[in-house]
């Protein structure tokens, strides 16, 4: 890298709300969508919820010309473009929600710009429906840890070597729809353990939306429920960056939309757009801010990470009493489709039997599909526990000996090793 290397980088992020049959206005909205981002002409535009892939190709043809290079993530992993599906996505069965169907995922783009390389990553988190009861918060947790591995420790390449994702990279760039507020305990998971730094809190000039808020309720697609007990607003969506090696990165100005559009009537999505003017340059080694080595160690990060064990422990216990109550519900049904077997042999309830028979069956299939994903999602959350364990146990020997702890590379050998 030169030693005079500058850069300047703008950043476009939308959760696009683009959900056919469901969304409102979406033909109307892609296309003033793509007329916008033409206009701009924006170094990286990253949207999340497309997904429609016709409406992905009709961006794609309508700024192909500003936007010559583009990538569509879909469900599963492609040759080109690295993708990482989370490993818990909610539950199959909560169709009024959706999450498990679609799938939620981090893709990661490696761009060269000017002899700079530079990691984009996109992603959308678990949702979250109700703030008093969140169901899906171990989840969410457990994506935000993996998550944050994929982009600061290790993860599986598509030709299944182990290999660093953010090794090479001088500047890491992550945005999208984190479904968590700022304070929120898997967002303090990710910015402690990444390093990352927040664009809204660093940045020199912010226009847009109170506090920052990327669901307004003077957005007509967002209603009072959406936002729960935040008549004001929530921010959920972020533009999250940190230099390296070798680079110095800050945000220059941060805009958001403001949930209407004094053009139209309607406003591009259900969230409002995130537009940063990122700086990169190059800085001495001694003034490198974040060093390639790992996450600064200190006792914020060792108490998050014992949050997060004990909030995993929570989901653990909670998936194992719907296993075993679904695991009573197969058992319940077996003898009672047996006692069907010896009623239907007889000639008295021969017919009622032949009639419970269907359903019986319905209910022993349906309770043990619910007991092996269970009992899935508890070997999921019990894995990710099992990592912090082993963290917070290197991190204590370390400080006993009275050596430096360096987690990020712990937590890689201690991946290592549970795979052999």
């Amino acid at each position: 890298m030169k030693p005079n290397f500058s850069l300047r980088l703008r950043v476009f992020n939308l959760n696009c709300w683009d959900i056919p049959y469901l969304s409102k206005h979406r033909a109307d909205r892609m296309k003033r969508l793509a007329d916008f981002l033409n206009l701009e002409s924006f170094d990286l535009a990253l949207l999340e919820e497309v997904w429609s892939e016709q409406d992905f190709q009709y961006l794609r043809q309508k700024l192909s010309l500003t936007y010559p290079d583009a990538h569509y993530f879909r469900r599963h992993p492609i040759q080109e473009i690295l993708q990482h599906v989370y490993t818990l996505n909610g539950y199959p069965y909560m169709l009024c929600h959706g999450d498990w169907f679609c799938g939620k995922a981090v893709g990661l783009l490696v761009l060269h710009l000017n002899g700079m390389v530079l990691n984009a990553y996109v992603t959308h988190l678990h949702a979250e429906y109700s703030r008093q009861k969140d169901i899906y918060l171990a989840h969410r947790v457990a994506q935000a840890w993996e998550l944050a591995q994929f982009i600061q420790c290790v993860s599986l390449g598509l030709t299944g070597e182990v290999r660093h994702t953010s090794k090479s990279a001088d500047v890491v760039l992550l945005c999208g729809d984190l479904n968590m507020h700022p304070r929120d305990l898997g967002c303090c998971l990710l910015k402690e353990w990444t390093g990352l730094r927040d664009a809204y809190v660093e940045t020199q000039d912010f226009k847009g939306s109170e506090a920052g808020c990327t669901m307004v309720p003077t957005n007509c697609y967002v209603s009072q429920q959406d936002l729960g007990p935040f008549p004001l607003g929530i921010r959920i969506d972020y533009v999250l960056y940190k230099a390296v090696s070798g680079c110095y990165i800050y945000c220059k100005t941060l805009k958001t939309t403001t949930g209407c559009d004094p053009n139209n009537s309607t406003p591009l999505s259900d969230h409002e757009a995130l537009m940063a003017t990122l700086y990169v340059k190059h800085s001495p080694p001694q003034e490198d801010p974040c060093p390639p080595h790992g996450p600064p160690e200190s006792s914020a990060l060792t108490s998050v990470l014992k949050d997060v064990w004990t909030e995993l422990e929570l989901g653990i216990k909670q998936a194992h009493w719907w296993a075993e109550l679904a695991g009573y519900v197969s058992v319940c049904g077996l003898f009672l489709l047996s006692l069907l077997c010896i009623l239907a042999l007889g000639e008295g309830a021969r017919e009622v039997a032949i009639l419970l028979w269907t359903p019986s069956v319905g209910l022993v299939l349906g309770a043990g599909t619910v007991y092996i994903f269970h009992m899935q999602e508890t070997k999921g959350l019990c894995r990710v526990q099992a990592e912090l364990q082993h963290v917070l146990r290197r991190e204590r020997e370390t400080q006993n000996h009275g050596s430096e702890p360096h987690l990020a590379p712990l937590l890689a050998a201690g991946g290592r090793a549970e795979e052999q």
